[in-house]
């Protein structure tokens, strides 16, 4: 029920774009912005019994201090990849181009992986006395063929994707660009889902540290590529019919490249655990139709995602062509959002998902509304500051983060009206994914797909009134606000669907630390507008001056925020200062 741009090929850096990135498994959204690379690993661990010797504590630091990292080095990636073909039309035919083997990476295999295969593999690993070993070999070996010819047919119909996904502009040299280096890049596919497959046939053996440092491998490789390319061509902007063979060849190879490292990196830590790649051809032995028949939900799902991101696409390609905010900017913002949903509403959703499966499981459908019920405060009350922070301080994160290279002046001032829409849609993405989780516990793959149908239409629908009702400039924050519009609905409708399966979730309570939640915020935001008006610098602040707004104007709006929060006993707030202040009286 996520509407963002896509589970990118930007991905790999855990820098992706979408609200429709993140599937239910990945604790993002299904459009996706989580990276195509990225294993959604991150709620799917295995049981204990499956771990061996390694502590869940362990896992769990060596997944946190991976994942961290990863963010990290993917935002530093898109950052390099923007300072070096800019904001305009060669920076949205690269990011335009990069999220088709993304697009069809997920229809193929992407929420079937997390929904479908992923609890197989944990199965047979269980009850099969080889331990699940022919099973896996058959899957991978069934796999590499299908992705290698997804693959080739991908790129062989490059431009039909490139029609389909980026015919805004009628310039014939944008479209020939996107061609170009769609055909580069659309083996990822095949590269993309090998990762993926043997990511989980690692975690369901008690693996969990390749998996989650093999994409910083993609990552470092894309940014050397970026750097090479300023290095050799220079940072500045030029136009589609400028770029030449040898730097499409660069920026497109060298993302390739990344992925297939990637996946390289994975295959020694097969080694480690005792598994051996044999090819096995008795595909019969998998359960194809029992496969099928769970999937078939997730590939609903997604393929209704798509039409969202087909819109999606096209209407910032137009705006993109008009020197608006395009898919490069938009993708560059769903990260910021991505980012913050990442490291902390999926560590809520991670923590909370086994308890509610388990709940399920017994029948305890009153601790499935209860933790569900505290889930959502939890989430709403953490994030609340970060989106104030992102809407007070569009313009100085903007400016600090991306005005590098080539990514201009103009294009800074765009990425921080986007932003400033895209704060609105923090919470409610959160929820709504939360929300959709809980279906996943009950198990129930079905309704989510459903409810996905009317919210995809809806976002559909108020992104293009938007964008006819207003001029290019607003068209990438008109794409945000239909996101956020969509993910509300998602979760309303989530609730309403919910509410016969578990019983009451606590609608009172929830509305009661939301509205303490809505004061505290809308304190913090007019004390932190009053302090950025008060600061050097205008609407286009140098570097320095943006830094100094950005850190004093984050400082006084969390403090402003925090003492809010204890004085209108938010309790999600005074529980964790309260532990924080035992600790450190310790």
């Amino acid at each position: 029920m996520s509407g963002g741009l896509y589970r990118s090929a930007n991905a790999a850096q855990d820098g992706g774009a979408g609200g429709a990135n993140i599937r239910p498994s990945d604790g993002a959204t299904f459009i996706s912005a989580e990276p195509l690379n990225q294993p959604a690993m991150e709620s799917t661990a295995p049981p204990q019994e499956q771990v061996g010797e390694a502590s869940a504590a362990t896992n769990s630091a060596v997944m946190a201090i991976g994942s961290l990292v990863s963010r990290g080095t993917g935002f530093l990636r898109n950052l390099v990849i923007a300072a070096a073909l800019g904001g305009a039309l060669v920076g949205d035919a690269y990011t335009t181009a990069q999220i088709l083997p993304g697009m069809v990476y997920e229809f193929l295999l992407g929420g079937v992986l997390t929904s479908v295969l992923i609890p197989v593999l944990v199965r047979r690993r269980k009850v099969d006395v080889d331990g699940g070993q022919a099973y896996a070999q058959r899957l991978l070996t069934l796999a590499v063929l299908a992705l290698g010819v997804a693959a080739l047919l991908a790129v062989a119909f490059a431009s039909t994707l490139t029609w389909l996904y980026g015919s805004g502009p009628s310039n014939g040299d944008y479209s020939q660009l996107v061609t170009g280096l769609a055909r580069l890049m659309l083996p990822m596919i095949f590269f993309s889902g090998l990762s993926a497959l043997i990511s989980a046939v690692l975690n369901t053996r008690g693996h969990f540290a390749a998996p989650m440092w093999a994409p910083i491998l993609n990552n470092l490789v894309v940014i050397g590529t970026a750097g090479l390319y300023i290095a050799i061509f220079g940072a500045e902007i030029v136009r589609p019919e400028e770029m030449t063979t040898g730097r499409i060849l660069l920026i497109g190879g060298g993302t390739l490249l990344g992925v297939a490292v990637q996946a390289a990196g994975l295959l020694p830590a097969l080694r480690k655990v005792g598994f051996r790649w044999k090819a096995r051809f008795d595909f019969r032995a998998l359960g194809l139709r029992e496969l099928g028949r769970l999937g078939a939900w997730m590939i609903c799902y997604v393929a209704v995602s798509q039409v969202g991101l087909i819109v999606l696409f096209n209407l910032l390609n137009r705006a993109g062509k008009e020197n608006a905010a395009g898919p490069l900017i938009y993708n560059n913002v769903f990260l910021l959002l991505m980012t913050a949903h990442g490291i902390i509403a999926v560590s809520i959703i991670t923590a909370l998902m086994p308890r509610m499966s388990a709940a399920a499981a017994d029948g305890r459908y009153a601790d499935v509304a209860a933790d569900l019920s505290r889930g959502t405060r939890t989430v709403t009350a953490v994030l609340a500051p970060i989106a104030v922070c992102y809407a007070v301080l569009a313009t100085p994160i903007a400016f600090t983060l991306f005005r590098f290279g080539a990514f201009n002046e103009d294009n800074a001032t765009a990425t921080s009206v986007v932003l400033l829409a895209a704060a609105l849609a923090l919470v409610p993405f959160a929820v709504s994914q939360l929300f959709t989780f809980a279906f996943y516990a009950l198990p129930d793959t079905r309704t989510p797909a459903l409810i996905n149908i009317p919210v995809v239409a809806l976002r559909i629908g108020v992104q293009v009134v938007l964008f006819v009702a207003f001029s290019a400039s607003f068209a990438g924050a008109g794409m945000m606000i239909g996101n956020a519009v969509s993910y509300l609905a998602a979760a309303i409708g989530s609730a309403w669907l919910l509410r016969p399966r578990v019983g009451r979730i606590g609608l009172g309570g929830i509305m009661r630390t939301g509205g303490r939640v809505a004061v505290a915020a809308l304190g913090s935001a007019l004390v932190g507008l009053l302090v950025i008006k008060l600061l050097p610098g205008d609407d286009t602040p140098s570097r320095l001056e943006a830094i100094v707004q950005l850190v004093i104007g984050g400082a006084v709006i969390g403090g402003t925020y925090l003492g809010l929060a204890m004085a209108l006993r938010i309790g999600e707030i005074t529980e964790v200062v309260g532990m924080i202040r035992r600790r450190l009286g310790r």
